[in-house]
């Protein structure tokens, strides 16, 4: 089992709050969830980028990921649960969502 896959293991079993700090806990969940990091596709700010160039109908497409910094807590939420979205889908707890939306909220 990796080291990624241990820490996870630990924080379910254990309150988050007695391990580790909120913030740094938040910040591994941004870096790598569940596989696939948020900060590969949203950026380390959390600001948006570039994923894909890609061509439809003879013309250039960008695939980007919104800036998710600057989102209300609702929109955060029920963009994490868009089932139309092409974002990778994550069985994260509700205190791992609260934790994520404070720490990319935080990056303004």
């Amino acid at each position: 089992m990796g080291r990624l896959a241990i820490l996870f293991f630990l924080f379910s079993t254990l309150n988050a709050d007695d391990f580790i700090e909120k913030r740094d806990y938040a910040k591994l969940l941004y870096s790598n969830p569940r596989g696939i990091g948020c900060n590969k596709c949203h950026g380390e700010n959390g600001k948006g980028n570039a994923i894909a160039l890609y061509a439809q109908k003879g013309k250039q497409k960008i695939l980007s990921a919104p800036a998710i910094n600057n989102m209300s807590k609702a929109q955060f939420f029920t963009a994490l649960k868009n089932p139309k979205s092409v974002m990778p889908r994550y069985s994260l707890t509700l205190e791992e969502f609260e934790s994520l939306y404070e720490y990319v909220s935080s990056k303004k």
